[in-house]
């Protein structure tokens, strides 16, 4: 059986490579006799895997020595209360940008923990635009600056990093991560679930700048408190192991791929063609502004919205799946992480082409 473009936000595609050799270390990897899903989390061959992983993602995304990189569960949601716990410190407020659904879930976790201040907010234009620097209204005594860089459902995102001064910048890179190369320094953390471009849902990674660990709150539970991992290198209690290796497959793939440099540019051209093709003809459109839209995530509509069920039942019978958008958007989403091969685009680009002739 043929496999097929699966455009889906998450869980989403994995690369053909990575998925060929987990089948085929399944039963038993690296002669051990067990598959990696049977093994002791605490065991040397898992140690093994473990280490390997943490050591590529380093390499591929350059994080400096003086960050953790902890591998976590809970998805990215769990996060939202994590942060406030562990980052307020001594300070009662921190600053929030709503952008997006993403977004807007991380501020309302805050506002159980702390005064939040909303930095920008562009729920005003439905969020289809990012707010520029000098829109921004930071409080310099905020513990710090949350903000999702891509918002997956609404296909908006940041063109810039935003400069926060001395307060820590935190960001939700869930849908970006691994995409293209960015300075992990301009970050004091990072985070992300895993199931977009880095593996399997299940699995959370954490990059966290050092300074930061130790000042959570006494009422921070030990499985939220990025100490208790950091102390633990992850394995304070038994992680998502499977998750775990195949993002170590996926850390290789990238690596053998060229690295993150050769991910943006092959991400570009994707994007660049898709955007290409729904500006080509009044029969598509993008409801993002030019200088806020995604390379993972692109959303866009038929003029006819009376002819989306019929699209999609086309693309689906082409092997284009899971191209319904969000349903608190509507429309078509095609999620185009690292995965998506640029074949699967040109097909997606080509059916479109087809389809607003056919019924233009």
């Amino acid at each position: 059986m043929a496999r097929k473009y699966n455009f889906s936000a998450g869980p989403a595609m994995l690369p053909t490579a990575v998925i060929e050799r987990a089948q085929a270390e399944m039963l038993d990897w690296n002669d051990s006799g067990m598959s990696v899903m049977e093994m002791s989390h605490r065991g040397k061959e898992y140690m093994s895997i473990a280490a390997k992983a943490e050591k590529d993602l380093r390499d591929v995304m350059s994080i400096p020595d003086n960050y953790k990189v902890l591998f976590l569960q809970g998805g990215a949601s769990s996060q939202f209360a994590a942060i406030p716990l562990n980052l307020l410190g001594d300070k009662t407020s921190a600053d929030y940008m709503n952008t997006g659904m993403w977004s807007k879930k991380a501020i309302a976790e805050a506002k159980r923990y702390c005064t939040v201040n909303i930095a920008a907010d562009t729920s005003g234009n439905s969020f289809t635009t990012v707010p520029t620097q000098a829109e921004l209204k930071l409080n310099p005594d905020a513990a710090y600056v949350h903000y999702t860089p891509n918002e997956t459902i609404g296909g908006v995102e940041f063109d810039y990093i935003p400069d926060t001064g001395d307060v820590p910048l935190i960001a939700d890179m869930s849908s970006t991560i691994l995409s293209r190369p960015i300075d992990v320094s301009k970050f004091a953390m990072i985070y992300a679930g895993a199931q977009k471009n880095i593996g399997p849902a299940g699995l959370t990674i954490v990059i966290i700048r050092d300074d930061l660990l130790g000042k959570a709150l006494s009422i921070t539970p030990a499985m939220l408190n990025y100490a208790t991992h950091a102390e633990n290198d992850s394995m304070y209690n038994t992680p998502a192991t499977y998750s775990w290796y195949v993002a170590g497959l996926v850390f290789e793939w990238i690596k053998e791929k060229g690295g993150l440099e050769a991910m943006a540019e092959v991400n570009r051209r994707k994007a660049d063609k898709l955007y290409a093709a729904i500006d080509a003809t009044d029969f598509y459109g993008s409801p993002v502004a030019i200088n806020g839209r995604s390379w993972m995530n692109v959303p866009f509509t038929l003029a006819d919205s009376d002819l989306d069920a019929e699209f999609l039942k086309g693309a689906t019978e082409r092997g284009l799946v899971t191209l319904k958008g969000h349903r608190s958007v509507g429309g078509m989403r095609a999620s185009i992480y690292n995965a998506m091969p640029e074949e699967g685009v040109d097909a997606l680009v080509a059916y479109m082409q087809e389809f607003a002739s056919n019924n233009a």
